[in-house]
């Protein structure tokens, strides 16, 4: 004998299928890390160089902020245009022109820094240009504070592309490195990264920036 769905037996099966089917779309897409991050891929590497530096600097007396955008949250960056004139103008060239767009934070020590910038992903890569903002001689670098890394044989203040925030309450760093700014919101965000480190100082998990805002102008 055959048997037919009545309307509401049709519909109520209709309804349980699409809650199954959207129900396992949800949880893929909103996949979390153990710590806490959205579960991303790690982007493929790039090659070092190729950026073009900044023809202008930026205006003095207006704030520029930088917010990172990642797979662990968003934090934003006010830079210190007056004290860091030609790495802050870089920095902003650089994310104009979607340098840091799939990059990686490379190297977390926890209670240290977080650092990040590199196109390589390996530590040795930048834009292929260099800047020098050399830091006041009572430079402190506490939590927050967003520097610039460089080689043991470069001189202070040189920079690249490759950024750190500090998150321990002060690591004790020389004057040597540009500060370029501070962390203004998002300080959690940057915390829970800082916890995503091993002993060697290489992330335990994929630290990925999506996208760098920049805003500029009072």
């Amino acid at each position: 004998m055959t048997r037919f769905l009545t309307p509401l037996t049709l519909l109520t099966l209709l309804v349980a299928l699409s809650a199954g089917c959207g129900g396992g779309k949800g949880d893929s897409a909103t996949a979390t890390t153990a710590g806490g991050c959205t579960q991303v891929d790690v982007p493929a590497a790039r090659d070092d160089g190729g950026a073009t530096p900044p023809k202008e600097p930026l205006t003095p007396g207006e704030p520029a902020t930088l917010e990172f955008v990642t797979n662990c949250g968003s934090f934003t960056v006010a830079l210190d245009v007056e004290g860091a004139p030609k790495t802050s103008a870089s920095l902003v060239s650089l994310a104009r022109s979607d340098f840091y767009d799939n990059t990686i934070f490379h190297r977390i020590v926890p209670g240290f820094v977080i650092q990040g910038g590199d196109p390589t992903q390996t530590g040795g890569g930048g834009p292929g240009y260099k800047t020098k903002d050399v830091p006041a001689a009572d430079a402190t670098y506490t939590k927050g504070v967003v520097a610039m890394a460089k080689s043991g044989i470069e001189p202070a203040g040189t920079a690249g592309s490759q950024f750190f925030v500090v998150t321990g309450d002060d690591v004790g760093l020389p004057p040597d490195y540009a500060i370029v700014g501070k962390v203004t919101s998002g300080l959690d965000v940057v915390e829970k990264i800082g916890r995503l480190g091993d002993a060697q100082e290489k992330p335990t998990e994929p630290v990925v920036v999506s996208d760098v805002v920049v805003t500029t102008g009072k």
